[in-house]
Parts: C-alpha cells; sequence; structure tokens
C-alpha cells in the first residue's frame, strides 16, 4: 500500500493532467475562451469529477479582470454557506487586503429572519448590504440569496452564482444571468458551495503571490 501519491501538490498536478487529456479525448473540438476561464473551469472539474462544467457555465464580460481588481482594492466576499467560507483559499485572500464573510449563522440574521419571516440566505444578504466598502457575493446553495440580491438592484463589484437543487436553483441563475449584473453563473440545475469556493480560488491561484498556486 505504498506506492499510492502521498504528496498533494503532484496529486493535484496529475488531476489536471488527466483532465486536460480526456477533455481532448473526449472533446477534441472543445476550445476554452481564454486562460482565465480554462483555470476556472478545470477547477470545477477537479472539484466535481463532471465534465459537463464545459458547458453550463456562463461568464458575463469583463468578469475575471472586474474581481481581480476588487480583491486587489480590498473588498469583501459575502458567502451563503459556511461550507463555501471554509473552501475559499482566506489567507491567499487577506494576502490582497480583501476578506470573506457568512452571516447565514449570524445572531442578528436568524432575529431577522424570524421577524421577517423569510429565510436566513436572504437576511444574510439584507444584513452584508448594510456594510460599507465594495462587494463580492458568492452563493453555492440557496437561490432565496440570488433572488434576494436581486430584489435589492444593488451593485455589487460581480456574483458568483451557481446554487444547487431543484426548488428556485435554475431560475435564479437564469434571472442573474438576465440581470445585468456581473457575473459568473452555472446553468441548470448543478452547483454547489463547494463549486462557488472553487471558482473563486481558481482566479486567486492565477494572481501573482509568493504562496503559488496550481491552476
Amino acid at each position: 500500500m505504498s506506492n499510492y501519491i502521498q504528496q498533494p501538490q503532484q496529486i493535484e498536478r496529475n488531476s489536471f493532467d488527466i483532465i486536460s487529456r480526456l477533455i481532448c479525448e473526449s472533446r477534441p473540438d472543445y476550445r476554452f475562451i481564454d486562460a482565465d476561464q480554462e483555470a476556472v473551469i478545470k477547477r470545477v472539474i477537479h472539484t466535481t469529477a463532471d465534465f459537463d462544467w464545459l458547458d453550463i457555465l456562463y461568464f458575463s464580460p469583463d468578469i475575471f479582470r472586474l474581481i481581480r481588481d476588487g480583491i486587489l482594492r480590498g473588498c469583501t466576499l459575502y458567502t451563503d454557506t459556511t461550507m463555501a467560507l471554509s473552501g475559499i483559499n482566506k489567507t491567499r485572500l487577506a494576502q490582497y487586503g480583501s476578506e470573506c464573510r457568512c452571516y447565514v449563522s449570524d445572531p442578528r440574521t436568524i432575529q431577522m429572519a424570524k421577524a421577517q419571516q423569510i429565510t436566513r440566505s436572504m437576511a444574510a444578504v439584507d444584513l452584508a448590504l448594510q456594510e460599507s466598502g465594495e462587494k463580492i457575493f458568492v452563493f453555492g446553495n440557496a437561490p432565496t440569496a440570488l433572488f434576494r440580491l436581486m430584489e435589492h438592484q444593488s451593485a455589487p463589484i460581480a456574483v458568483v452564482g451557481v446554487p444547487v437543487g431543484f426548488v428556485g436553483a435554475e431560475e435564479s441563475k437564469r434571472a442573474l444571468i438576465n440581470s445585468g449584473l456581473h457575473c459568473i453563473a452555472a446553468k441548470g440545475r448543478k452547483g454547489g458551495s463547494n463549486i462557488a469556493a472553487a471558482i473563486i480560488n481558481a482566479i486567486l491561484y492565477r494572481m501573482p503571490s509568493d504562496a503559488g498556486g496550481e491552476a
């Protein structure tokens, strides 16, 4: 049992090599728009082992520059789940003066949700929007959070909208794509907090840093 790969960086490199080979074999005519899109899609495939992601991620124009510039200016990322919060590389994010928060379990959120008879994800969006500073919203689980954000007609730097599920998930992401907001969104039912975190990490790992990273 000692002949398996144990070094994490080598495991990741091998995984990305396999992903690239399988794409070439199964989709020889497939072309990525640019290196940023390629990095994001391959990291999402790496996270899920699902090659459907070659076709279901939507990227609005100039989205990568907008997210990178926002992070470099020291913005705040707001997630809809603690799982997405945990998955984002916060050490890397902090190198650029940015941070990540999740208010879904905040006592203020719980109180607001109960008083207004809304989901905690919706109340967490309301709470985030009360704070000053530039914002990026990262949603992987709650369609109601995405709908709530669009109801406010606010203008964050960007939205990563990939809620997963059967009730409102597909509709919320379609609405996001058509909203005019700068976004990365998943078409259809697939998504998840792990996808949301993978998208942010793929962008972070292509930004200059002594920490390095695998795109």
